[in-house]
């Protein structure tokens, strides 16, 4: 049974009894793997095929589960529940438990209340992933022995319960933050919030906001929210006045007196009455998002004492994610980019507007009700061709078909860069940044970008 002392006040959800884990990917397994070590009855229900890999997990940690269907009966015996992220609260079974008083939680915060670390929490519509990485990267190379977890590589509660860390890095989406009671950061980073995934919040944009605000929701005033002054959503919902943290903006398009700003080529990060500078030019990351990027990781990093000169160095030396804007190969003076992470319009607008050739775009997937308007003027100045890559490429061809000269249908990952490799010219870049999600064609945005980059490396 689960006692509740590592984390004072959620005793009333630590009943003795049963631990139900819906699902069963990274998440699902880390947060069976911390229950079972803090002394629980567990028990691993998933809909659809355990991987493998976390089956020989399970088996070895001696945690009963299940696959192809939900046991009704035994899941409604749980005195407590963690869903996977990718599980709607208007899902049946979890309508089920909650109508029963059987508390449905995510797997962070279940983590959370077996952690006394510092917690780092990130999340936004765009550039999360990135922000993540850098900010860890900052962190370990300035000395801290900080976890990066989350939506990247290992679960929060799988570190917790095998790889304890005294602070943690922590990328975070909407669907982890629904599922939230307690889970408090003492630093939290909002990013942005741009239309996504509308249609897991009745295409409502402030149920949507709503969710990635919650972030901020147990925060007291000790800790410290780091935000993007520049997004209108976000400069509506937060104000120094109004909020429990410190509040600490960043802008590319206001001096301020705190926080971080750009003025000209100079990136100013103000903290606690000290000031640092460092030049865009020494960046390693490119593109103006990447400054905006840089901004939230460098303030977060000042904040937990990071010196100037490591976080300088830091910045400079810093490998960016897999599948944002990744530089896969020059052929024939033609460089090809994968940044199949932009699965909705904002991400692919940050891409477009980084790129600095004549760009053929290779675009689509699952819409997910995209407004591509935004796009529009980057892809009148900047794009000569476009290669539709999905099932349905209706509403792409209705949006750009007009805008640009040659545009070309594919449905197959090589297909799609043999075209791109016949019409581009010398001096021009192959951009995939599909603004769309990826499970029409592939298992993935990495099982996406991957085999554009096996495709570009097969030319």
């Amino acid at each position: 049974m689960g006692t509740g002392k590592e984390y004072p006040g959620m005793e009333p959800l630590l009943k003795d009894g049963l631990l139900v884990v819906l699902g069963s990917g990274e998440s699902g397994v880390g947060a069976a793997l911390l229950g079972k070590q803090k002394g629980y009855e567990v028990f691993v229900s998933d809909k659809g095929q355990i991987a493998e890999k976390y089956k020989e997990v399970l088996i070895q940690a001696g945690i009963p589960w299940e696959e192809g269907t939900h046991t009704i009966g035994r899941v409604l015996q749980a005195t407590l529940c963690v869903k996977s992220p990718g599980i709607p609260d208007t899902a049946p079974l979890v309508v089920a438990l909650t109508q029963r008083g059987i508390p449905v939680i995510s797997e962070i915060e279940f983590a959370s209340w077996f952690s006394n670390a510092t917690l780092v929490a990130i999340t936004g519509s765009n550039g999360k992933t990135t922000t993540a990485m850098l900010t860890h990267h900052l962190l370990v190379e300035g000395g801290l022995k900080a976890g990066l977890a989350g939506n990247i590589g290992n679960s929060f509660a799988r570190m917790v319960a095998e790889d304890p860390h005294p602070c943690y890095v922590l990328e975070v989406s909407s669907f982890q933050l629904d599922g939230i009671r307690r889970f408090r950061p003492h630093i939290g980073v909002i990013t942005n919030i741009t239309p996504d995934h509308l249609d897991r919040y009745g295409n409502q944009m402030e149920l949507y906001t709503r969710s990635k605000l919650r972030l901020a929701e147990n925060m007291q005033q000790t800790d410290h929210l780091v935000y993007d002054r520049d997004c209108p959503v976000l400069s509506e919902h937060i104000s120094p006045e109004g909020m429990q943290p410190q509040v600490w903006p960043f802008s590319l398009e206001e001096q301020g007196t705190k926080g971080a700003w750009l003025d000209q080529d100079m990136i100013y990060i103000q903290t606690d009455n000290t000031e640092m500078q460092m030049s865009t030019d020494s960046l390693a990351l490119e593109g103006r998002h990447n400054i905006k990027n840089t901004m939230a990781a460098a303030t977060v990093a000042r904040l937990l004492g990071i010196r100037k000169e490591s976080i300088r160095q830091s910045v400079a030396n810093f490998q960016g994610a897999p599948h944002r804007l990744e530089k896969v190969l020059k052929i024939h003076h033609v460089q090809y980019i994968n940044d199949s992470k932009a699965t909705n319009v904002n991400a692919t607008y940050y891409a477009l507007e980084s790129m600095t050739a004549p760009t053929v775009w290779i675009v689509g997937g699952v819409d997910k009700g995209n407004d591509y308007s935004a796009l529009m003027p980057l892809v009148r100045e900047k794009v000569k061709a476009i290669i539709c890559l999905g099932v349905d490429n209706t509403r792409i061809l209705e949006a750009f078909g007009r805008a640009v000269d040659l545009v070309v249908e594919t449905v197959a990952m090589s297909e799609a860069v043999k075209v791109a490799y016949k019409i581009a010219e010398r001096g021009d870049t192959v951009l995939l940044s599909p603004a769309c999600a990826s499970f029409d064609l592939f298992k993935n945005y990495e099982d996406r970008g991957d085999q554009f980059k096996e495709a570009v490396k097969a030319l």
